[in-house]
């Protein structure tokens, strides 16, 4: 499952929930190669940031809903997804 929509509102969601910092220090390498192993809870906070990103009160509300973990991979998932929207942006 991919994000959707407007990655800004999940950003500054996440970033409200405290799960930005804490993401930028850890070793993703790692994190990523174990994400296979949490494929249910990583669709279920993603259909979760794709449903309520155009309230960012209640998507906040939803996402405090997870532990951790789920709101480490969708915070990497945004950070992938601004990396590559930049990507392609630069090279056109």
């Amino acid at each position: 499952m991919y994000l959707q929509g407007n990655l800004q509102t999940i950003f500054d969601a996440l970033y409200h929930l405290g799960v930005i910092d804490p993401v930028l220090e850890m070793d993703w390498s790692e994190a990523l190669s174990q994400i296979h192993r949490h494929h249910e809870k990583v669709d279920r906070v993603v259909a979760v940031a794709n449903s309520f990103q155009h309230d960012v009160q209640k998507l906040i509300f939803e996402l405090e809903k997870f532990d951790a973990q789920a709101l480490g991979y969708l915070a990497m998932e945004v950070a992938r997804e601004f990396a590559d929207f930049h990507a392609r942006e630069d090279l056109h």
